[in-house]
């Protein structure tokens, strides 16, 4: 583990150079132990995929005294794996006007629509971490028998709730925004709502597990206030 200043008021902890499932452990039971213990003098700790942000206040605790406060909880954190793992399941409507990029994921891969919604759908989707915008997953696990490069020219409007493939990753647009990414298909669930007392639906650390559903179940899920993809 590194210490790095991060300004004044911030520290950097690193826990390795690559993304992997075993840093992301680590970093989850490290962000578990100090959201648990909640100390006065740490206002926010952000999880990424290789560290952790801890903003702090300097007139409560120096960068010093914090890195001691740290190596404390270090071997109470290393208990993780004995926790529960988390699984949300995320249902999705492929294809169609909901995924209209599906078709060029499975032509880049010479396989059928209904192959890349098999893979897709067959997998348990490590969270590493939370951004782009807020509530965004970045997941990890994704089968490369289906990854495919960004979009050359982006979108300049994605629906909230669509579900994409870039490169070796997948995520889901947890609110109307800008992007690149291929757009395969759209859950109905709301990943972010900032008027809930808690407004992220999933969590760094959590799992993903996409289920196909119908129209018809989307629409009952969703309503019927939808937009199409845009080109």
């Amino acid at each position: 583990m590194k210490y790095l200043y991060a300004g004044d008021s911030s520290m950097v902890v690193e826990f390795g150079n690559e993304i992997s499932k075993e840093i992301n452990e680590k970093i989850k039971s490290m962000t578990d132990e100090l959201d648990r213990l909640n100390h006065h003098f740490i206002r926010e700790i952000v999880p990424t995929y290789r560290s952790i942000i801890i903003h702090y206040d300097p007139l409560e605790i120096s960068f010093d005294n914090l890195k001691r406060k740290i190596l404390e909880v270090v071997d109470s954190a290393k208990n993780y794996k004995e926790k529960k793992i988390n699984i949300v399941d995320i249902p999705v409507l492929y294809g169609g006007e909901y995924g209209c990029d599906i078709d060029e994921v499975a032509g880049h891969n010479n396989i059928s629509v209904e192959e890349v919604i098999r893979v897709h759908s067959s997998k348990e989707y490590l969270i590493h971490m939370l951004g782009f915008t807020p509530g965004f997953p970045y997941l990890g696990g994704m089968d490369e028998k289906i990854a495919t490069p960004r979009r050359e020219k982006p979108r300049f409007k994605i629906e909230a709730g669509s579900v994409g493939i870039a490169g070796n990753q997948t995520g889901i647009y947890p609110m109307e925004s800008p992007g690149g990414w291929q757009i395969i298909g759209r859950t109905p669930l709301n990943l972010f709502d900032f008027k809930n007392e808690t407004p992220f639906l999933l969590n760094a650390g959590d799992y993903v597990r996409f289920v196909p559903i119908t129209k018809e179940e989307y629409k009952l899920m969703k309503g019927n206030s939808e937009e199409r993809c845009s080109s």
